[in-house]
């Protein structure tokens, strides 16, 4: 491994942990704002200020509105919907669930990705990776509790946000790294605004609101005027969405996914941290067990794969 290799790694394990940081505050402050605002305004509001953010300090930096070119539209516009798609279920679940617990289940998503890249991009899989997916998955069952007076079916939110997700990272794998990470941020912003501006447009009077569901009522509420003590939390979050956002781009561009995955998972001891501090929630001797099922799957395919690519690296050294 060259030196340039050994930096640009370090360089990506930074940005990945930097990118957890940013969105573990975002899904606090997010989870925080879900009993008095819609989502769509939340999301738009979030959105609309990562942009200024994006396009004052970030794209300056990518080399200004250049970077904002692409020959890969469709790609992007598919790659938003995803982001779109896993960031509004996944919120929609923590209006309603524990924070930590939606963390974990979202902490499915690359066991998800390893499924995908099977049947999407027709990798082999072996069956150690395969082990490390049903470990997953039993974590999951542990924490949704099918069939018992505990399960809600709110937990299924993160499962579908995280399926979302992996489906974004395998579109991610097929750009590569020809796109700068502004570039990806700046049009996965542009569809957060679009969406939810939509979504304020058909849902923001609020006729379909006042469900005693939490995840609908976040969904249908009537927008409102934000109160003044609530405009730091949306500057708070705007922030972190576009600098998480940029980061986390930056690190898969920079570092090899095997190496920069592992540190995103810094997410789940900060979103229990969380969870006691700011919501008072501490999970059950059940959960637990399925949040540590989660992360040994998820950590050990990630170290499957890390592993499997060095070896493909060895067997078929690059051409020069």
């Amino acid at each position: 491994m060259t030196q340039a290799t050994q930096r640009a790694n370090l360089i990506g394990i930074f940005c990945a942990i930097g990118a957890s940081v940013f969105f573990s505050v975002n899904d606090m402050a997010i989870k925080f704002l879900s009993g008095d605002y819609a989502l769509h305004q939340v999301i738009l509001i979030r959105s609309t200020i990562g942009m200024v953010i994006l396009m004052a300090f970030i794209i300056p930096l990518e080399g200004g509105f250049q970077a904002l070119k692409t020959r890969r539209p469709v790609i992007h516009l598919a790659r938003g919907l995803c982001v779109v798609f896993a960031n509004m279920t996944f919120f929609l679940g923590l209006a309603a669930m524990p924070l930590a617990e939606a963390v974990a289940i979202f902490f499915i998503a690359p066991l998800v990705i390893t499924a995908f890249s099977v049947i999407f991009l027709g990798e082999k899989v072996g069956p150690h990776r395969w082990a490390a997916v049903g470990v997953g998955l039993i974590g999951v069952l542990v924490m949704l509790r099918p069939g018992s007076s505990a399960f809600q079916p709110a937990a299924l939110l993160p499962l579908v946000a995280a399926v979302a997700y992996a489906m974004l990272h395998i579109l991610t794998r097929k750009i590569g790294i020809a796109e700068k990470a502004a570039t990806m941020s700046f049009y996965i912003q542009v569809t957060f605004i679009t969406v939810s501006a939509a979504m304020g447009l058909a849902f923001g009077n609020g006729q379909f609101a006042g469900s005693d569901d939490p995840s609908l009522d976040f969904l249908f509420r009537a927008w409102s005027m934000p109160a003044s003590t609530d405009f730091l939390l949306f500057t708070v979050i705007g922030t972190c969405s576009a600098l998480g956002g940029y980061l986390i781009s930056q690190a898969y561009r920079l570092a090899e996914a095997g190496l920069a995955a592992p540190f995103e998972y810094i997410a789940m001891p900060m979103a229990i941290a969380w969870g006691v501090v700011v919501f008072g929630e501490w999970p059950d001797a059940v959960a637990w067990i399925g949040i540590s099922l989660i992360i040994i799957g998820g950590l050990y395919t990630v170290w499957r794969e890390s592993v499997q690519h060095r070896r493909v690296t060895i067997d078929q050294p690059a051409r020069r």
